[in-house]
């Protein structure tokens, strides 16, 4: 846990805890290179601690060379500043549960590395003799659409299909409201350049997609979860957050959840914008995983007109995580807004990408690849919910489609030694705190059903939680 200038509460003494403070305030810059500290009576009020702990611990600091005292005018910062790192923004975790953890051990997998935590689809179930084809017609477009820039907005062919796509989820949105990204995630890091600054209020559910958590300390906004249930956000804490903490950005997954698999209900959705528009409250939707339901969902889009809801998407679920093509759907002055944003951090659009998609989607193979994808991926989630029960491992809901299980483990057990177990047998698991930003889902994992086919998985999982200590009583119940 974390105070509000970002030191640590976790154990250590109170000495300790006074340095851990301000090496965060360093590492985060808000005490820059040659910056002058809190006066040692104020730092005391504000870690409630006593003056003669801050004097012990500005000497530690100095003595170490973090800090410079200045004979009658107080301590300041030395030197220039360490490097950034994302890490002291938030709390200090274990690495097991630590929100790079999956991702990093998820792509730096080698061969023959069970990846049941991941993502993604295995490059096996992907369309690719789709993408060979659109490859080869690639080979023989014009020398402009090989080496020049794309349009500020991106593909305009493709903003069309794009729009008519929309339209099936209810959604109205014309080519000059869509502008396209390298990717969901640089959609929404373009959108949090627009719309949040440092200091700023964001919501997320808890648990949600763990990067969410990563991007949104980049941008040096201060987090705060709202329990998720099976329809949605607990809507009687988002209210009281709303009113309290007056958040500028609510970023979620409407449909097929990540990290739960979970999809909103219209009851909730319709509560969820009316408390948007009564706080002035704009909502990023996430949909990137769109193309696996069989029928679409409620989407908050669709019922706000795009009025105070950003839509986000891509394709590296359902086409190709090597094709970084992503997109944003807002209104028409913000997607301007916008358009400088992504100059400013990109300059273009990646126009191959583009055009591998649009040749992907015009593709009449490509609707009977996602049918076959989600029968598919149906299978795979029974076949791995049943593998799971049997060695006592719950799915807290069985979801509608996708590729996501989110599973509690028996009570008293801890999924982040788990974790650590198996990938020093060639297994990468995604245990629930690095989805939480309240640390309340330690007994929980997500398995992404298309990569868990392997025996393997399972009789380690079986050794794993044998071997498992319990940690007797206070496990929570759900996410």
């Amino acid at each position: 846990m974390l105070r509000g200038d970002g030191s640590e509460r976790l154990g250590g003494t109170r000495v300790d805890r006074v340095m851990a403070a301000i090496r965060a305030r360093i590492a985060g810059r808000t005490l820059a290179s040659g910056a002058k500290l809190p006066s040692i009576r104020s730092f005391a009020e504000t870690m409630a601690v006593s003056k003669s702990t801050v004097v012990e611990a500005y000497d530690r600091l100095a003595a170490e060379g973090v800090i410079l005292a200045r004979r009658g005018s107080g301590f300041y910062v030395a030197g220039h500043a360490p490097p950034f790192s994302l890490a002291d923004l938030g709390p200090k975790l274990e690495r097991a549960v630590d929100p790079f953890w999956v991702s990093r051990q998820s792509l730096d997998a080698g061969e023959g590395v069970l990846k049941p935590g991941c993502g993604w689809l295995p490059p096996e179930w992907l369309p690719q003799d789709s993408l060979r084809r659109a490859l080869r017609t690639l080979a023989r477009a014009p020398a402009e659409t090989l080496g020049d820039y794309g349009t500020p907005l991106g593909l305009l062919p493709l903003r069309q299909v794009l729009g008519r796509r929309l339209a099936v989820h209810g959604i109205e949105a014309g080519p000059d409201r869509i502008m396209l990204a390298e990717s969901g995630t640089q959609a929404l890091d373009l959108v949090c350049r627009f719309l949040v600054e440092p200091g700023d209020t964001v919501l997320v559910d808890d648990p949600c997609y763990f990067n969410f958590h990563a991007l949104l300390r980049a941008h040096r906004v201060r987090i705060v979860g709202v329990p998720y249930t099976p329809q949605g956000p607990d809507t009687g804490v988002f209210e009281q957050v709303l009113a309290e903490q007056r958040p500028r950005l609510y970023v979620t997954n409407s449909a097929l959840h990540n990290p739960t698999g979970a999809t909103l209900s219209p009851v909730v959705a319709h509560r969820v914008l009316k408390l948007a528009e009564q706080y002035g409250l704009t909502i990023v939707e996430d949909d990137i995983f769109a193309d696996f339901e069989p029928e679409p969902a409620p989407r908050l889009a669709a019922f706000d007109g795009l009025e105070r809801v950003v839509q986000i998407g891509s394709f590296s679920k359902s086409l190709s995580a090597s094709v970084r093509c992503g997109y944003i759907v807002a209104q028409p002055d913000w997607i301007e807004a916008l358009i400088d944003q992504k100059i400013a951090a990109s300059f273009g659009t990646g126009r191959l990408a583009a055009e591998l998609v649009l040749t992907c989607l015009r593709d009449g193979s490509y609707r009977k690849y996602m049918d076959g994808l989600r029968a598919r991926l149906a299978a795979a989630m029974g076949e791995t919910a049943s593998r799971l029960k049997a060695l006592g491992i719950m799915p807290w809901i069985e979801p509608r489609a996708g590729m996501f299980l989110w599973c509690a483990l028996p009570e008293g057990m801890d999924s982040a030694p788990i974790a650590r177990q198996l990938l020093a047998e060639g297994i990468v698991l995604a245990p629930g705190n690095v989805y939480s930003l309240s640390q309340s889902a330690s007994r929980f994992l997500r398995f992404n059903v298309a990569q868990s086919g392997d025996p393997r998985l399972f009789r380690a999982l079986a050794r794993a939680m044998e071997a498992a200590p319990s940690r007797g009583g206070g496990v929570e119940s759900g996410p």
